[in-house]
């Protein structure tokens, strides 16, 4: 637990991959770099440095730049829509951590997102019917700013009316948790659904009645 102070808890703001879902990303991109018989973190930190440097994280780009792009750096067998897919398909929802939102909210507190992520996001909840428990929803793809950038932390603020030092920041980045952190943030570097439980139970959130 970081970023740890007094403030009265008001809000509980999620990352979405990696937390309130398997890291598809990241896992799909490893995948992808075994079918093409690529060095698997060298793929991965270029391909992940370019969804940033093209825009489509911001949305100021598509999946097909995207793709593009990657493909000048690496040969690729798969099209697109395939490439896309085996991000998509390892973005695998966690039961668990949606009944912990649900139990978060009964006990009166929010819940929100915020997600460096693209119009993917939007795919997934058409698959899977999540972002409806969340309320904001801040998607780097149509704030038009990152979780790289501090200001996105006091910009996320901002949109959900509540001072920083009443937020719960849970990603899996320490990076992003170190931003977070340093502009007033309550954080809690997600290791774990059980970890996360546990600190739910330190906040006197328990699960017992939503199992």
């Amino acid at each position: 637990m970081g970023g740890e102070n007094s403030g009265q808890l008001r809000i509980f703001l999620f990352d979405y991959g990696g937390v309130l879902a398997e890291e598809g990303f990241a896992a799909g991109l490893k995948a992808i770099a075994v079918a093409n018989d690529l060095a698997p973190e060298l793929f991965f930190h270029r391909a992940t440095e370019i969804i940033y440097d093209c825009g489509y994280v911001t949305g100021k780009g598509t999946a097909d730049d995207y793709w593009r792009l990657v493909r000048r750096e690496f040969p690729l067998r798969e099209d697109g829509d395939q490439l896309t897919g085996a991000i998509l398909d390892r973005f695998v929802l966690r039961p668990g951590m949606i009944a912990k939102v649900r139990a978060i909210k009964m006990r009166g507190m929010g819940a929100a997102i915020l997600s460096d992520q693209t119009d993917w996001l939007d795919i997934l909840d058409r698959r899977d019917n999540f972002l409806a428990e969340f309320d904001p929803i801040l998607n780097s793809y149509y704030l038009g700013a990152t979780k790289r950038d501090p200001a996105t932390f006091i910009e996320a603020a901002r949109i959900i009316g509540v001072p920083p030092e009443h937020i719960l920041f849970i990603d899996d980045n320490p990076g992003h948790i170190d931003r977070a952190a340093g502009l007033g943030l309550q954080t809690h570097l997600f290791t774990s659904e059980s970890n996360f439980g546990r600190e739910l139970e330190k906040r006197g959130v328990t699960l017992d009645a939503f199992a």
